[in-house]
Protein backbone atom coordinates (compact mmCIF):
# COMPACT_ATOMS: atom_id res chain seq x y z
CA UNK A 1 0.00 0.00 0.00
CA UNK A 2 2.88 2.51 0.35
CA UNK A 3 4.58 1.42 -2.77
CA UNK A 4 1.40 2.24 -4.31
CA UNK A 5 1.11 5.76 -2.64
CA UNK A 6 4.49 6.31 -3.52
CA UNK A 7 4.24 5.89 -6.85
CA UNK A 8 1.19 7.86 -7.24
CA UNK A 9 2.81 10.50 -5.40
CA UNK A 10 5.58 10.72 -8.15
CA UNK A 11 3.16 10.51 -10.94
CA UNK A 12 1.35 13.65 -9.59
CA UNK A 13 4.78 15.31 -8.93
CA UNK A 14 6.16 14.41 -12.45
CA UNK A 15 2.85 15.86 -13.99
CA UNK A 16 2.94 18.80 -11.70
CA UNK A 17 7.10 19.91 -12.74
CA UNK A 18 6.34 19.57 -16.36
CA UNK A 19 7.25 22.52 -18.47
CA UNK A 20 7.86 23.09 -22.07
CA UNK A 21 11.04 25.12 -23.79
CA UNK A 22 10.74 26.75 -27.23
CA UNK A 23 13.89 25.32 -28.86
CA UNK A 24 14.09 27.15 -31.99
CA UNK A 25 13.89 29.77 -33.20
CA UNK A 26 15.42 31.29 -30.47
CA UNK A 27 12.47 32.46 -27.34
CA UNK A 28 12.38 35.99 -26.46
CA UNK A 29 14.40 35.31 -23.39
CA UNK A 30 15.90 32.69 -20.97
CA UNK A 31 13.07 30.25 -19.87
CA UNK A 32 11.72 30.75 -16.81
CA UNK A 33 9.47 27.98 -15.24
CA UNK A 34 7.50 30.07 -13.42
CA UNK A 35 6.57 32.63 -16.00
CA UNK A 36 5.43 30.04 -18.46
CA UNK A 37 1.78 30.82 -18.05
CA UNK A 38 1.97 34.61 -18.67
CA UNK A 39 2.41 36.39 -22.06
CA UNK A 40 5.50 35.22 -23.89
CA UNK A 41 6.88 33.57 -21.29
CA UNK A 42 6.98 36.52 -19.06
CA UNK A 43 8.85 38.78 -22.16
CA UNK A 44 6.81 41.80 -23.36
CA UNK A 45 9.50 43.05 -25.35
CA UNK A 46 10.98 42.11 -28.73
CA UNK A 47 14.37 40.84 -28.72
CA UNK A 48 16.56 38.15 -30.64
CA UNK A 49 14.63 38.56 -33.92
CA UNK A 50 15.74 35.73 -36.21
CA UNK A 51 15.58 35.83 -39.77
CA UNK A 52 13.08 33.02 -40.86
CA UNK A 53 11.49 31.44 -43.74
CA UNK A 54 8.75 32.92 -44.90
CA UNK A 55 7.81 29.01 -46.17
CA UNK A 56 8.50 25.54 -45.26
CA UNK A 57 10.00 26.59 -41.85
CA UNK A 58 9.52 24.41 -38.99
CA UNK A 59 10.22 25.63 -35.08
CA UNK A 60 11.50 22.98 -32.26
CA UNK A 61 10.21 22.62 -28.42
CA UNK A 62 11.08 20.07 -25.40
CA UNK A 63 8.25 19.24 -23.34
CA UNK A 64 7.88 17.35 -20.48
CA UNK A 65 4.29 16.60 -21.20
CA UNK A 66 2.67 13.13 -21.54
CA UNK A 67 -0.47 15.18 -23.58
CA UNK A 68 -0.39 17.86 -24.61
CA UNK A 69 -2.67 20.64 -27.50
CA UNK A 70 -0.43 23.20 -29.41
CA UNK A 71 -0.72 26.07 -32.06
CA UNK A 72 1.24 29.39 -33.01
CA UNK A 73 -0.69 32.49 -33.01
CA UNK A 74 1.37 35.44 -35.00
CA UNK A 75 1.89 39.18 -34.58
CA UNK A 76 3.06 41.27 -36.83
CA UNK A 77 3.15 44.24 -34.53
CA UNK A 78 6.67 45.78 -34.31
CA UNK A 79 6.71 44.95 -30.82
CA UNK A 80 3.41 42.74 -29.24
CA UNK A 81 2.61 43.08 -25.96
CA UNK A 82 -0.75 41.93 -25.18
CA UNK A 83 -2.51 38.91 -26.14
CA UNK A 84 -4.58 41.54 -28.59
CA UNK A 85 -1.72 42.05 -30.65
CA UNK A 86 -1.79 38.52 -32.05
CA UNK A 87 -5.62 38.96 -32.72
CA UNK A 88 -7.49 39.77 -36.01
CA UNK A 89 -11.35 40.82 -35.65
CA UNK A 90 -11.06 39.55 -32.24
CA UNK A 91 -9.84 36.79 -33.17
CA UNK A 92 -6.68 34.72 -32.98
CA UNK A 93 -4.51 35.26 -36.00
CA UNK A 94 -3.31 31.31 -36.20
CA UNK A 95 0.19 31.17 -38.12
CA UNK A 96 -0.81 27.34 -37.41
CA UNK A 97 -4.02 25.71 -36.36
CA UNK A 98 -3.94 23.81 -32.56
CA UNK A 99 -3.04 20.38 -33.17
CA UNK A 100 -3.11 17.47 -30.44
CA UNK A 101 0.71 15.91 -30.13
CA UNK A 102 1.80 12.29 -30.16
CA UNK A 103 1.41 10.39 -27.52
CA UNK A 104 3.88 9.30 -25.70
CA UNK A 105 4.47 13.16 -25.67
CA UNK A 106 7.11 14.01 -23.47
CA UNK A 107 10.26 14.89 -25.50
CA UNK A 108 11.63 16.48 -28.50
CA UNK A 109 9.64 17.75 -31.04
CA UNK A 110 10.44 19.10 -34.90
CA UNK A 111 7.21 20.69 -36.02
CA UNK A 112 6.37 22.48 -39.59
CA UNK A 113 5.71 25.73 -39.58
CA UNK A 114 4.24 27.59 -43.41
CA UNK A 115 3.78 31.33 -42.48
CA UNK A 116 3.04 32.06 -46.15
CA UNK A 117 0.14 29.17 -46.11
CA UNK A 118 -1.47 30.88 -43.38
CA UNK A 119 -2.31 33.67 -45.56
CA UNK A 120 -1.78 36.68 -42.75
CA UNK A 121 -2.14 39.58 -44.06
CA UNK A 122 1.34 41.59 -43.21
CA UNK A 123 3.41 38.46 -42.91
CA UNK A 124 5.27 39.10 -46.15
CA UNK A 125 9.09 38.76 -47.25
CA UNK A 126 10.57 41.30 -44.97
CA UNK A 127 8.29 41.94 -42.31
CA UNK A 128 8.45 41.68 -38.69
CA UNK A 129 5.97 39.18 -36.96
CA UNK A 130 6.24 37.61 -33.43
CA UNK A 131 4.75 34.52 -32.97
CA UNK A 132 3.94 32.68 -29.69
CA UNK A 133 3.87 28.90 -29.13
CA UNK A 134 0.51 27.79 -26.87
CA UNK A 135 1.17 24.44 -25.41
CA UNK A 136 -2.40 23.61 -23.96
CA UNK A 137 -1.49 20.96 -21.35
CA UNK A 138 -2.24 19.87 -17.80
CA UNK A 139 -1.32 22.74 -15.86
CA UNK A 140 -3.21 25.39 -18.33
CA UNK A 141 -2.03 27.12 -21.23
CA UNK A 142 2.07 28.02 -21.40
CA UNK A 143 3.41 30.45 -23.67
CA UNK A 144 6.82 31.00 -25.52
CA UNK A 145 7.45 34.03 -28.15
CA UNK A 146 10.05 34.11 -30.77
CA UNK A 147 10.34 37.56 -32.44
CA UNK A 148 11.33 36.98 -36.34
CA UNK A 149 11.91 38.48 -39.91
CA UNK A 150 10.37 37.01 -42.34
CA UNK A 151 12.46 35.76 -45.22
CA UNK A 152 11.60 34.63 -48.96
CA UNK A 153 13.23 31.25 -50.13
CA UNK A 154 15.33 31.30 -46.66
CA UNK A 155 17.12 27.86 -45.96
CA UNK A 156 17.10 27.16 -41.88
CA UNK A 157 21.36 26.33 -41.03
CA UNK A 158 21.71 22.95 -41.12
CA UNK A 159 23.28 23.22 -37.83
CA UNK A 160 19.77 23.41 -35.93
CA UNK A 161 18.74 20.65 -34.74
CA UNK A 162 15.17 19.25 -36.54
CA UNK A 163 14.94 15.75 -34.33
CA UNK A 164 11.18 13.98 -32.77
CA UNK A 165 12.24 12.23 -29.99
CA UNK A 166 9.70 10.98 -27.08
CA UNK A 167 10.88 9.30 -24.28
CA UNK A 168 9.76 5.90 -25.62
CA UNK A 169 11.06 6.33 -29.07
CA UNK A 170 13.55 8.24 -30.98
CA UNK A 171 12.47 8.73 -34.08
CA UNK A 172 14.63 10.17 -37.78
CA UNK A 173 16.08 13.59 -37.87
CA UNK A 174 15.02 15.67 -40.62
CA UNK A 175 16.88 18.02 -42.88
CA UNK A 176 17.32 21.67 -42.23
CA UNK A 177 14.20 22.28 -44.49
CA UNK A 178 11.89 20.84 -41.92
CA UNK A 179 10.80 18.33 -45.36
CA UNK A 180 9.95 15.08 -43.37
CA UNK A 181 8.77 14.95 -39.74
CA UNK A 182 7.71 11.60 -38.12
CA UNK A 183 4.66 11.23 -35.76
CA UNK A 184 1.21 12.11 -37.23
CA UNK A 185 -0.64 15.20 -35.73
CA UNK A 186 -4.35 16.00 -34.85
CA UNK A 187 -6.24 19.09 -35.63
CA UNK A 188 -8.19 20.44 -32.78
CA UNK A 189 -9.83 23.50 -31.72
CA UNK A 190 -8.55 25.88 -29.04
CA UNK A 191 -11.33 24.65 -26.95
CA UNK A 192 -10.46 21.00 -26.74
CA UNK A 193 -8.27 20.63 -23.76
CA UNK A 194 -6.61 18.35 -22.21
CA UNK A 195 -8.58 16.45 -18.99
CA UNK A 196 -4.87 15.07 -17.67
CA UNK A 197 -4.61 17.29 -14.78
CA UNK A 198 -8.40 16.31 -13.16
CA UNK A 199 -6.86 12.69 -13.35
CA UNK A 200 -3.74 13.56 -11.91
CA UNK A 201 -5.56 15.57 -9.12
CA UNK A 202 -7.93 12.47 -8.84
CA UNK A 203 -4.76 10.22 -7.81
CA UNK A 204 -3.23 12.43 -5.48
CA UNK A 205 -6.52 12.70 -3.83
CA UNK A 206 -6.23 8.84 -3.44
CA UNK A 207 -2.69 9.03 -2.46
CA UNK A 208 -3.37 11.35 0.11
CA UNK A 209 -6.40 9.19 1.52
CA UNK A 210 -4.04 6.42 1.95
CA UNK A 211 -1.53 7.96 3.92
Amino acid sequence: MFVLTLALLAIFASVANAHFRLLYPPPRGDFVDDQEPNFCGGYNNAANRTTFPLSGGFFSIKTGHPSWTAGVLISTAENPDTFDDFKASGQDELALNYFKGPEPGAGTFCIPLDIAAANITDAVDGANVTIQIVVQATDGNLYQCADLTLVKDLKIDSNVSCVNETSATTSNSTNSTGSSHSGAVVGLSASQMPALLSAAMALFGVAFALL
